[in-house]
């Protein structure tokens, strides 16, 4: 089911299941796709209003015991748990939690490629580097990629030096990223 008749393109020509053209939440729409023999519901569009929505309605006027929505905003999680709707999240929102129960003492990941090796980061320039080449941070596994002065984020060149409260986007991998951190602390007059 879908609002826009186009979505049902990327199924591909091995689908042979219904497609409906209609909004979710609507009750006729829902009859006309099938949920009063349904024996689940999955709300998978791209807003979590539209999710609770339907998977109420579908829980509530159906009936419908199995239904489950999918949240983009982790805070609604629970609120959708107290109304007895199983909730899944977002590939990005799950990646983001097991990196922090991982590596609990990294500042926010910014990005993080699929398989989590690779991950961009921002750290804050410590006053003891203000002066130094940005390119001599950079190691074979992490390297600065842009750096935000001012408030205004720049790609960095050959001749970007750091200068008092840079903070710098580093693109690493796990083990690069804790050297790199490593090293701002040494710099700072932190390291062991």
């Amino acid at each position: 089911m879908d609002r826009k008749p186009e979505a049902f393109s990327r199924l591909g020509e091995g689908f042979t299941g219904q497609t409906v053209v209609g909004i979710g939440f609507d009750r006729d729409v829902l009859v006309e796709a099938g949920i009063e023999r349904a024996g689940a519901l999955a709300s998978v569009t791209n807003g979590d209003n539209s999710n609770i929505l339907i998977a109420r309605v579908a829980r509530e006027e159906f009936g419908l015991e199995r239904v489950v929505a999918r949240i983009y905003d982790p805070k609604r999680a629970e609120i959708y748990e107290r109304l007895g709707i199983a909730t899944v999240a977002t590939v990005k929102w799950t990646s983001e939690r097991i990196m922090r129960r991982i590596l609990p003492d990294l500042p926010a990941v910014e990005w993080t490629d699929p398989s989590a090796k690779v991950v961009l980061v921002e750290r804050e320039m410590p006053k003891s580097l203000v002066g130094t080449r940005v390119t001599a941070l950079d190691s074979a596994d992490a390297r600065v990629s842009a750096i935000r002065r001012l408030g205004a984020a720049v790609i960095i060149d050959e001749d970007t030096v750091v200068q008092e409260g840079d903070v710098v986007y580093v693109m690493a991998n796990i083990a690069g990223l804790e050297a790199f951190d490593a090293s701002l602390a040494n710099s700072n007059g932190k390291g062991h």
